[in-house]
C-alpha cells in the first residue's frame, strides 16, 4: 500500500480582535435598525404590540440584508489562494 504524504505543517492563524468582533458589530447594527423601526412605529401609533412586531421585522430584514451584502463581496486574495489549495488533489502537484 502506498501512503499519502503527510500534510505540511502550517502555522495556525490567530484572528485579530477586529476579525473576532465583526459578527457582533453586524448583529449590533441590525439591532439598532430594528429598534429604530420599532420606535418609529411605537411613537407614531402608540401601540406597544405593533411597535414590538415592527422591531422584530426590522431586525430580521436588516440582518438578512447585511448577510446578503456580506456574501456578495469580492473575496480577498488570501481567500482565493486558500480555495485554490483546497481544490488541488494531494497526489498531483501540478494538475491544472
Amino acid at each position: 500500500m502506498t501512503q499519502s504524504p503527510e500534510p505540511a505543517n502550517q502555522d495556525p492563524v490567530t484572528p485579530t480582535r477586529r476579525d473576532r468582533l465583526k459578527p457582533l458589530e453586524l448583529i449590533g447594527f441590525s439591532v439598532v435598525l430594528g429598534v429604530f423601526a420599532g420606535l418609529v412605529v411605537l411613537l407614531t401609533t402608540r401601540d406597544l404590540v405593533l411597535g414590538a412586531v415592527f422591531l422584530g421585522i426590522g431586525f430580521i430584514v436588516s440582518i438578512m440584508m447585511v448577510a446578503l451584502v456580506g456574501l456578495g463581496g469580492k473575496p480577498s486574495q488570501d481567500d482565493l489562494d486558500a480555495r485554490k489549495d483546497l481544490q488541488q488533489p494531494d497526489d498531483k502537484p501540478n494538475w491544472h
